[in-house]
């Protein structure tokens, strides 16, 4: 098998008159006249993580012969950081402008798909719903969440299945505003160790994405706020099912069986999507790309390069 080329960089991002760079890699030729199937842009989650968890994706190179690229939103990762910059600052606009400059940047506005992981499930319908992108062709959606009330309930609700010292522990904190506490941290963990990845000792590129977010909170404070289970940022009252109706291509949805991404996170998007596909990883939790890598690739390689759909 031949060498698949990886390649990395920086574009420009311009906002208003500041230029910002949006750090981005390559695994696999997006070349038009050389590529056997479309390119797939990686959107990793957060608001403020980075793209190193979502790193499996890049297999697919290999696998179905699936140009991908990923990159870091900025304000995270290997993108510009900008602690000072005001809450107001960071929206999801601004996000998919930097998606959308980046698709443009790379001449591939015409023939695309999008893989949203998270966060960036959710940043990706509203590119789609709002922007309309003529060039994209499918849509992937892993461990996506429709509406932030429903992540709240989902998350109440595993919360409440935890010992109950641990309970206590994130509740007293979060009340308290110690989130910052490594008491509190370590109860966290306990969560994330049945709902956000179930794999022991942890992988490498989770690893990776979590010393990024502890690096620099600024996006993730700013966005999600500093608590685990009550959203106090921008973001709080974000939804988009009253926009789902106007996502027109094929849209594979993913989630896990111990996801904090629970069902009704997710059954928005069958509901009242119009061409949907809906596959459920029964030993995963929020990350099957670890916790299932083969079944989880196969399962979007295939649904990126049948012929119709």
């Amino acid at each position: 098998m031949a060498d698949i080329p990886s390649s990395e960089g920086f574009i420009e991002f311009r906002v208003g008159d500041e230029s910002f760079k949006t750090w981005y890699e390559i695994r696999g030729d997006i070349s038009s006249k050389n590529r056997k199937h479309r390119p797939l842009i990686g959107v990793h989650g957060g608001p403020g993580a980075s793209h190193h968890y979502i790193n499996p994706i890049l297999d697919l190179a290999t696998s179905h012969n699936i140009p991908v690229i990923l990159y870091d939103q900025i304000g995270i990762g290997n993108s510009t950081h900008l602690p000072d910059k005001p809450k107001e600052f960071w929206t999801p606009e601004l996000f998919i402008d930097e998606l959308e400059n980046l698709i443009n940047h790379f001449g591939i506005q015409d023939d695309f798909d999008l893989y949203g992981h998270s966060w960036g499930a959710m940043m990706s319908s509203q590119f789609v719903s709002t922007r309309q992108p003529k060039g994209l062709k499918r849509l992937v959606l892993s461990n996506p969440i429709a509406a932030m009330d429903l992540w709240e309930e989902s998350t109440s609700k595993l919360l409440s299945e935890l010992p109950q010292d641990v309970q206590d522990t994130i509740k007293s904190h979060e009340q308290a505003g110690t989130t910052d506490s490594k008491d509190y941290q370590d109860a966290v963990q306990v969560f994330n160790g049945r709902h956000s990845c179930r794999v022991d000792p942890i992988p490498e590129g989770v690893r990776k994405t979590g010393g990024d977010i502890f690096r620099d909170r600024t996006v993730w404070n700013a966005m999600n706020g500093p608590a685990e289970f009550e959203i106090l940022g921008s973001i709080k009252h974000w939804s988009i099912i009253d926009q789902l109706h106007k996502i027109e291509v094929p849209t594979l949805l993913l989630n896990g069986h111990f996801d904090q991404a629970q069902d009704i996170c997710v059954m928005p998007f069958f509901q009242n999507l119009r061409k949907v596909k809906w596959v459920h990883f029964a030993l995963s939790s929020h990350m099957p790309q670890w916790e299932e890598r083969d079944k989880y690739l196969q399962v979007i390689g295939d649904f990126l390069t049948i012929p119709e759909l």
